[in-house]
């Protein structure tokens, strides 16, 4: 499979991406750089996390804007398989690729550490190597991971099954002391009515490997991996 991560100024959790796909999954891997204006031949898309142009302004508001991002569009739109992680998450926002903004958290600090999510849908491009409901364990690492909707917006959410994953306690409970940063009906991760345009606040590539205590990552690019090989 052939995976295109978009390095915008500030990206700083490209190289793990690249690391987990090309070492970790054996696939085949290539940076495209955000002033490029064509993908080239690939297969899915993934947005990584980091501070793209320092996080001026809005979260991605800026790196909506790259020329890039014109291609990842149509990509998109074709049905191509797009990922965005953290800060990626916030880009297609932004890009209205997702419903939804971001806010700051309801801390109003930056927030690095594991959380558990609940798997809400398990029949999705990124999440059919999951069990339903199935608990696990990601890292989180953001200041503006608060996610945020119209109650139109999140009732089509809730109603289509667009939540993937919800921050949850450690049994799986959806309770307001496991939300790390005040996001909407616990939400971690959203996919579009279409089901090619994941994102999601944690960082599975930063816990993909047991060297590192905890490969749950896994999970979410073996689903990747599965689904375009069917």
């Amino acid at each position: 499979m052939r995976f295109t991560i978009i390095v915008f100024p500030g990206t700083n959790c490209d190289h793990d991406c690249h690391y987990v796909l090309a070492q970790v999954f054996q696939q085949e891997v290539r940076y495209v750089w955000h002033q490029e204006e064509e993908l080239g031949i690939t297969d899915c898309v993934i947005l990584p996390g980091g501070f793209s142009y320092g996080d001026y302004l809005r979260t991605g508001s800026i790196a909506r804007f790259s020329p890039i991002m014109a291609a990842v569009m149509r990509f998109a739109s074709e049905g191509g398989f797009v990922l965005g992680i953290c800060n990626g998450f916030q880009i297609l926002l932004e890009a209205g690729l997702l419903p939804g903004a971001m806010l700051r958290n309801k801390s109003l600090r930056f927030i690095c550490r594991d959380v558990f999510l609940r798997t809400e849908n398990n029949t999705t491009v990124f999440t059919n190597a999951l069990k339903p409901r199935q608990i696990v364990t990601i890292p989180i690492a953001h200041m503006e991971g608060n996610y945020f909707a119209s109650p139109e917006v999140l009732s089509d959410l809730q109603k289509n099954e667009q939540i993937i994953f919800r921050y949850c306690s450690a049994e799986g409970d959806i309770q307001t002391e496991s939300n790390p940063n005040g996001s909407l009906d616990n939400i971690a991760g959203i996919i579009n009515a279409e089901g090619n345009v994941f994102g999601l606040m944690p960082h599975p590539e930063r816990c993909s490997e047991m060297l590192l205590g905890n490969n749950d990552g896994q999970y979410i690019f073996n689903s990747i991996i599965q689904s375009f090989k069917e």
